[in-house]
């Protein structure tokens, strides 16, 4: 029984004659599965349907008969040499090959089938793979990315809560320095008026109580000092938030407060303004304490796009 030659088997399976010998030419005619490879990897190619044109020396056909083209072989002719390898085409050839019968054609064209079946699957495995591998990569750079947002946020709120720890650390230095000037006030007032021998003698008795009179008039009440304001804050959507910050803090404060916990658009460059009485603060007044700018112990603020 003679082997169909891989342009045969090509065409028998249902393959386009073009197709089919560019197949053969392109992988050398070394066989039926390196053919079928390279058609199942070409089958979107936009020339794939072009005029095959044999170059100079192609496998499928020996040295061109330019005198006459009638007498060249065909392309089927000179596909392949007979399945055991024996040489190609030969016109002068008297050995023919012995044609195939229909059972025999039917058997090789089922084996080629289950061959392009095969390599079909072997190829949708290989794809359903590589998407696979693709979505791997994807959400692995999805995670790193989260993972730099991450980051660059934190730094932003360590460096927010170490600003605050500055100036909070600040302003406990500035109220221990008012007590401290407050206490050697009083003590410089008690020498004052109590000068004199017999204020240093009587100094080492203990203090009595003195008599209040009625006509006595102590100092005047003193207004109260508060060290925090409650800051409410009116976003562009219309929704609040609220927060606390120290008397001494910036209004820089507030906005960057703003710009971590609001829901303002990324890149939205903002101010922000009272109502009532209406005031726009500029940037010099970002640097002011909310106590300079009137707004102790508390006060409404609103987002206002510049």
């Amino acid at each position: 029984m003679a082997e169909l030659t891989t342009l045969e088997s090509l065409l028998e399976m249902g393959f386009d004659r073009n197709r089919a010998e560019k197949a053969v030419a392109n992988t050398g005619n070394q066989g039926i599965e390196q053919a079928m490879d390279w058609l199942m990897e070409h089958e979107n190619d936009p020339d794939i349907d072009e005029p095959f044109v044999p170059p100079v020396g192609n496998v499928l056909g020996g040295e061109a008969d330019s005198q006459s083209t009638t007498e060249q072989p065909s392309l089927a002719d000179t596909a392949e040499g007979t399945a055991g390898g024996e040489g190609s085409y030969d016109g002068d050839d008297t050995s023919a090959r012995m044609p195939m019968s229909e059972d025999e054609k039917l058997e090789q064209v089922r084996r080629l089938e289950e061959l392009m079946r095969v390599k079909q699957a072997e190829r949708r495995e290989r794809e359903r793979a590589e998407e696979l591998e693709r979505e791997k990569q994807r959400r692995k750079d999805g995670q790193e990315l989260q993972h730099i947002r991450q980051k660059l946020q934190d730094d932003d709120m360590k460096k927010l809560s170490d600003q605050r720890m500055k100036e909070k650390m600040e302003d406990k230095m500035a109220r221990q320095r008012v007590k401290d000037k407050i206490a050697r006030d009083r003590e410089e007032r008690a020498q004052k008026f109590g000068g004199g021998p017999a204020s240093t003698a009587a100094s080492a008795q203990p203090a009595q109580p003195r008599p209040s009179s009625p006509t006595s008039h102590g100092p005047p009440p003193t207004k109260k000092e508060y060290d925090e304001s409650r800051i409410q804050v009116r976003l562009l959507d219309g929704s609040t938030i609220t927060a606390v910050f120290k008397a001494q803090e910036p209004l820089a404060a507030v906005r960057v407060y703003v710009q971590v916990n609001g829901n303002t658009p990324e890149g939205q460059d903002f101010t922000l303004l009272s109502p009532y009485p209406r005031h726009v603060y500029t940037e010099l007044d970002m640097e002011k304490p909310l106590k300079e700018l009137g707004l102790v112990p508390s006060a409404v603020l609103v987002v206002a796009k510049k």
